[in-house]
């Protein structure tokens, strides 16, 4: 996967974390833009599926994807990029974790501080669309960048790489 499918595997999991953005986009679009109540809110795939949008399970198995997604590809960063790539990991692993309390929650109904939905920690503070929304930007974002250098290695990043995302030197 790190060396002659890094690319492939980095550009599929690219794709993954852009549709799983477009649906949090479209759900602050649908509340914030055009003023709908939280509840009916889904995105684009919670229209035809709204169990998608209550699925504990479902929002966990996303948060379990892209912690996978980031331990199998983070052996083929070097440099720079894996710095930013491994702080992308960091806060995943802390995001899985509030998704993995909020599936307990679900499952054994004994929800947090008595609250009458499952509440992750942070939830406490901040509303669960915009803690979300923050999360996912807060992932994101050194992905992208450790995902920049990575294609833009110094000459002694290159010379450590196993992969051939970055192009030839000039």
């Amino acid at each position: 996967m790190n060396t002659d499918y890094h690319r492939i595997g980095l550009n599929v999991y690219l794709v993954i974390v852009l549709a799983h953005w477009a649906e949090h986009v479209a759900q602050a679009v649908q509340i914030y833009v055009m003023g709908w109540p939280v509840p009916e809110a889904r995105g684009v795939l919670g229209g035809p599926f709204p169990w998608l949008v209550t699925s504990e399970w479902m929002h966990y198995g996303y948060a379990l994807v892209m912690l996978a997604g980031l331990l199998l590809l983070r052996r083929g960063f070097t440099g720079r990029a894996r710095t930013w790539w491994t702080i992308s990991l960091g806060i995943q692993v802390w995001h899985h974790l509030e998704h993995l309390l909020l599936l307990l929650q679900a499952l054994t109904g004994n929800n947090l501080l008595g609250r009458p939905v499952p509440t992750s920690l942070i939830q406490l503070l901040v509303p669960r669309v915009e803690l979300h929304l923050f999360y996912n930007a807060i992932v994101f974002a050194p992905m992208v960048v450790a995902m920049w250098l990575h294609r833009r290695p110094s000459p002694a990043e290159r010379a450590a790489m196993t992969c051939r995302c970055a192009p030839a030197a000039a």
